[in-house]
């Protein structure tokens, strides 16, 4: 393959979501800029943080919906119909603490056995900076912020409102963790 892996990943991204699903491709290149922005942090990463920023939620796409959980049919697609880099699926797989809503719905047994959690705390981190940091129309905001707008939108008992609320404490300590790397080394 001659293009890059980023290349790839967005014109993916692009042709599963944007005539079906504008807004979540708008999140999705919102991610994809927050991701541009820590490269100098990332250095040999930066290009996969980019690739998974971009692709995190393609399992939205709604010709990929087999289980109705975003990350595990993302993963699966990616894997399966395009043979994508096993690191850049694990990453989608397991974005944003997604392990703690497959275990709400059920499914932390298979995502755990399909795609293991990466094992480099600081990309893992940097991509719930980026997602945790992007409203759903791609503009940045806070990470609480953005918690509160996920339950407002889903409802706070619902399963996606009762996961986030699970999952804030790690996702604002991920995000402080990308912070204090970005004052560490700054551009």
């Amino acid at each position: 393959m001659n293009e890059t892996m980023l290349s790839w990943a967005r014109h993916v991204a692009e042709k599963e979501l944007s005539g079906v699903l504008p807004r979540r491709w708008a999140h999705s290149q919102g991610v994809a800029a927050r991701a541009a922005g820590l490269g100098h942090v990332l250095g040999g990463n930066a290009e996969l943080l980019a690739a998974a920023a971009v692709l995190h939620d393609v399992g939205y796409a709604p010709r990929l919906a087999e289980t109705g959980f975003h990350p595990l049919d993302g993963a699966r697609f990616l894997r399966d119909e395009h043979g994508a880099d096993a690191r850049l699926v694990r990453l989608v797989a397991n974005h944003s603490f997604a392990l703690l809503e497959a275990e709400e719905r059920g499914l932390r047994e298979a995502l755990e056995r399909e795609f293991p959690l990466l094992e480099e705390p600081l990309l893992v981190d940097a991509l719930v900076y980026c997602d945790m940091t992007t409203t759903p129309d791609g503009e940045q905001t806070t990470a609480e912020e953005r918690v509160t707008e996920i339950v407002g939108r889903y409802g706070a008992d619902s399963l996606v409102g009762r996961f986030i609320r699970r999952a804030a404490p790690e996702i604002f300590a991920a995000v402080g963790r990308v912070e204090a790397a970005l004052v560490a080394q700054p551009r």
